[in-house]
């Protein structure tokens, strides 16, 4: 049986401009179950859509409720994020953790985000099977809300077949003969040159070239060499009389 992707649901939030980051945030996954609890400013709000940035579906079908309880009354599995346990023991996991947990509950799974400046209630945790918390910087752990969204969500997506950008297709390696002619071309332009001074360097010299043109990374005898290359080509021809 397929689980239905998880639903976002945002408590009590502050700024319509937040709640259209979130969305854009949960668009970028592959995510458009978002659902609001009591937003201070009302819903719907003008003001989102610009922070959305294109995620006009996420938006424009997000429900409201009146509590916690009521927005996830349908999910099976209720995780809430937070860096603290608020006097609530209860089983924390990663995003990592929670996105396995939400592939395997066929009853769904919603995840619980408290307000921009508070965060989640001690009420709002209850209502949770799960905590939420992200490994950070315990001397910096702030976080806002599409930031903290984004995460989760981009755990969840890992297992998802979403599509990927185009891959730029690159050539084919040149067969050895190809390879091989070049240099013999460009060895017989360098003797023409003058270049393989004095004559018993001429051997250790080829290599060198042969070395560089045929491996992706130049150290810097390579790169002094074909300086000398381009040198060498750049000064014109003696003439023959």
């Amino acid at each position: 049986m397929e689980t239905p992707p998880p639903a976002i649901v945002l408590v009590r939030p502050q700024l319509a401009e937040n709640i259209g980051k979130a969305a854009r945030a949960m668009l970028n996954f592959g995510l458009t179950d978002l659902r609001l609890v009591s937003p201070r400013d009302g819903w719907p709000n003008p003001a989102a859509g610009p922070a959305a940035s294109g995620a006009d579906e996420v938006i424009a079908n997000a429900r409201v409720y009146e509590s916690v309880a009521d927005a996830v009354a349908d999910r099976a599995h209720v995780f809430a994020t937070t860096v603290r346990k608020r006097g609530v023991t209860k089983p924390v996991v990663t995003p990592e953790r929670a996105a396995a947990t939400i592939h395997a509950e066929p009853g769904g799974c919603a995840i619980l985000f408290g307000p921009e400046r508070s965060g989640l209630e001690t009420d709002d945790v209850a209502v949770a099977r799960t905590i939420l918390t992200v490994p950070i910087n315990p001397e910096f752990g702030s976080l806002n809300l599409a930031q903290a969204v984004i995460l989760v969500a981009y755990e969840w997506s890992k297992a998802e077949a979403l599509e990927q950008p185009p891959v730029t297709e690159m050539l084919p390696p040149a067969p050895q003969a190809e390879l091989d002619g070049m240099i013999a071309q460009l060895d017989g332009m360098l003797e023409e040159a003058g270049y393989f001074f004095p004559p018993d360097r001429k051997p250790t010299v080829q290599r060198t070239l042969r070395t560089l043109l045929t491996k992706p990374a130049w150290n810097s005898q390579e790169v002094r060499t074909m300086r000398g290359v381009l040198s060498a080509l750049d000064r014109p021809r003696p003439r023959r009389g």
